[in-house]
């Protein structure tokens, strides 16, 4: 039941994005196609990490980084639009379905196009590095980046007053994580105390996740663990602020 009701929610926005793909993925591409010209093959150009090339090093994270954008303005701004200008949100409160599959609605929407524009990127970097290695963990942990940054958009977008609001949102969280989630770096190169403060970053553990999936290397699954955390808390902070907005 859960699952039929959150699939009608997020039904209304396949049928938009299925009208506008080719639009929205040009859109999307843009910015992680000049992360990848500038650092992948700019400043990235004849340096070696641990035998891998910075190439190879850079596209995981810029992945990572993709799914993050996709995923958080996917659910976030699209929530935000809904509840504070058509005010058209109000109406699927009032409608006959639970709390839980709202939610899980309006978040499945940001994990579709978090997961189309992050597949639509790793397809272009496969032809530029094709010694990536794509498995089921790299699936698995593209896929709970995902889902766990769209719910962070959708708790945006209920803790939101205005639209400046989600702008506020995304400079001070997701624009440091852009360039300190271990993205374009590796952590080993900064100093230990900095080290920690990152880790406390979502994208980091994505980053590393998926760039240890990618280079086919061990995996580190404690940030595995600390990703489904972050989901957790993001889901429940989701839950917590939806039922505030129902009373």
């Amino acid at each position: 039941m859960i699952a039929s009701d959150a699939y009608s929610i997020l039904w209304a926005d396949l049928v938009t994005l299925k009208r506008r793909w080719s639009r929205y993925l040009i859109t999307t591409l843009i910015s992680p196609l000049l992360y990848l010209v500038a650092f992948g093959w700019g400043l990235g150009r004849g340096i070696n990490l641990n035998g891998t090339s910075y190439l190879e090093f850079v596209v995981p994270g810029i992945i990572a980084l993709t799914a993050m954008t996709a995923s958080f303005n996917g659910a976030g701004t699209r929530l935000n639009v809904d509840r504070i200008y058509y005010k058209s949100f109000d109406e699927c409160i009032m409608a006959p379905i639970k709390l839980h599959s709202l939610l899980l609605g309006k978040a499945l929407i940001g994990t579709v196009r978090g997961t189309l524009s992050s597949v639509a990127f790793l397809i272009v970097a496969m032809l530029i590095a094709p010694t990536i290695h794509i498995g089921p963990m790299f699936l698995l942990g593209l896929l709970l980046t995902c889902i766990t940054f769209s719910f962070l958009g959708v708790l945006a977008a209920l803790l939101a007053k205005s639209h400046e609001d989600m702008g506020t949102f995304s400079s001070i969280i997701l624009l440091p994580m852009t360039f300190l989630g271990g993205t374009f770096f590796s952590l080993s190169q900064v100093p230990l105390g900095l080290k920690y403060a990152l880790y406390l970053l979502p994208l980091t553990h994505a980053s590393l996740w998926l760039r240890a999936a990618a280079l086919d290397q061990s995996l580190p699954w404690t940030s595995f663990l600390v990703l489904l955390i972050f989901f957790g808390a993001f889901m429940e902070g989701s839950m917590i602020a939806l039922k505030k907005i129902s009373l």
